[in-house]
């Protein structure tokens, strides 16, 4: 079984929230490129189909661990430029489904 994991963000972004939404977005992943463990990243706009969530950010991880030391990273950088996620998404209205994701492998068929 593999160890990497992968986390992924979906939200529901109103029109007029979305310059600043990506701005945050962006920054965050800035920081999380940097840290220890660090695989890649998208971030990805919704552009057809009947989905609710308009914007899925997928970044992949070496392991648990990596993840948690990017969890302490990214919470240094909110310290450090007053920021506070929770204010942030509820006065833009912002709806968000946060979790993680490990890879499911294909079992072997038995001969």
């Amino acid at each position: 079984m593999s160890t990497e994991i992968f986390r992924v963000d979906k939200f529901v972004v109103p029109g007029p929230a979305r310059e600043e939404f990506l701005n945050k977005v962006h920054a965050t992943h800035d920081v999380l490129r940097k840290q220890p463990g660090f695989v890649r990243d998208a971030i990805l706009e919704q552009t057809s189909g009947p989905g609710q969530f308009n914007f899925v950010t997928v970044v992949e991880w070496e392991n648990n661990d990596a993840i948690e030391g990017a969890r302490q990273a990214v919470l240094a950088l909110h310290r450090q430029v007053n920021f506070d996620p929770q204010e942030f998404i509820s006065r833009l209205g912002i709806r968000v489904d946060i979790a993680n994701y490990q890879r499911v492998e294909r079992a072997m068929a038995a001969a």
